[in-house]
């Protein structure tokens, strides 16, 4: 097998396929220009079987991405969720991530998409903890990037675009290269964005600081954190941040559908209150897997089963 994700069947335009048949042109208007749009999902086991989390709220955004696109058709949000639950059934998977994908067509490749076919597809896969067991354990090392975070009026920042995430990869790349986790990105004044994939969090004085930016996705996987944090008794407060402002927290983390809540223990070289993973962050982790587990009823109806 060419790849090394073992996606198994793979939904194409309404069509479970062998990974190996599931493929587009070499002249497909997405692979020239990055317009495809797409999700990260997960299903978790549950003691009721598989369930993946938050569905509903992923494929309406996915379908919101396709709207700020311009794609003129797209299946519904039934229709998507239809083809997440179908798939994860044909692959017998318990456990996985999930990724919806919508993107223009190869039948011409013009800078225009309008005469292009719009496609559909979902694969599933197995993916373990995002930036390794040791992060979560200690605490993710991550450095400033000299990349920027690219503004609304360059690129539709509430559109999760294939073509966006050159700036992802690019701060990503820098990060690994000089031996670190993650990258965090600031914007063109110099205030904190978010991660290459992941939202960020502060703690202080045992409040809980989201940091919130104009530019960033409405993250899931934040707001779910944001309402667990409240449902267990803590303060939540929304606030702009600076770099020099991520130094002095007493705790740091990152939250995403991939990276789940991983705490960060450096910031560009200086630690972040212990420098260790933090203890609120750790219980934050806790809450936020048993809800997707299924061991916090208040929580359930996040849940969509899948068996």
């Amino acid at each position: 097998m060419a790849s090394g994700i073992d996606a198994g069947l793979i939904w194409m335009d309404g069509t479970l396929v062998p990974q190996e048949e599931a493929t587009v042109s070499v002249l497909t208007h997405a692979l020239h220009y990055g317009t495809s749009v797409f999700e990260g999902i997960r299903a978790y086991p549950t003691a009721d079987g598989a369930a993946v989390f938050r569905l509903r709220e992923h494929a309406e955004r996915l379908l919101q991405s396709a709207r700020i696109l311009g794609m003129p058709t797209m299946p519904t949000a039934s229709e998507v969720e239809h083809a997440v639950v179908e798939t994860i059934k044909a692959n017998g998977r318990s456990d996985c991530y999930i990724r919806p994908l919508l993107w223009f067509g190869p039948e011409s490749l013009g800078v225009g998409p309008q005469n292009n076919e719009v496609h559909f597809m979902v694969a599933t896969w197995s993916w373990g903890t995002y930036l390794g067991d040791e992060a979560v354990k200690s605490g993710a090392r991550v450095i400033t990037s000299s990349w920027r975070r690219s503004p609304p009026d360059v690129l539709p920042t509430k559109a999760k675009v294939g073509g966006n995430y050159v700036n992802s990869v690019l701060a990503n790349m820098e990060a690994r290269a000089q031996g670190y986790d993650e990258a965090i990105l600031l914007d063109h004044q110099g205030f904190v964005a978010e991660g290459s994939g992941e939202n960020l969090f502060v703690i202080r004085d045992g409040v809980l600081f989201p940091v919130v930016h104009s530019v960033n996705l409405r993250g899931i996987t934040r707001d779910s954190v944001m309402q667990i944090a409240e449902a267990n008794g803590m303060t939540v407060r929304e606030s702009a941040m600076t770099r020099d402002e991520l130094y002095t927290a007493d705790e740091l983390f990152m939250v995403g559908t991939a990276a789940e809540v991983t705490p960060i223990s450096e910031v560009d070289r200086r630690a972040i209150g212990s420098g260790q993973a933090g203890p609120i962050t750790l219980q934050l982790r806790e809450a936020y897997l048993a809800a997707v587990h299924g061991r916090d009823e208040r929580f359930a109806d996040w849940l969509t089963p899948a068996q």
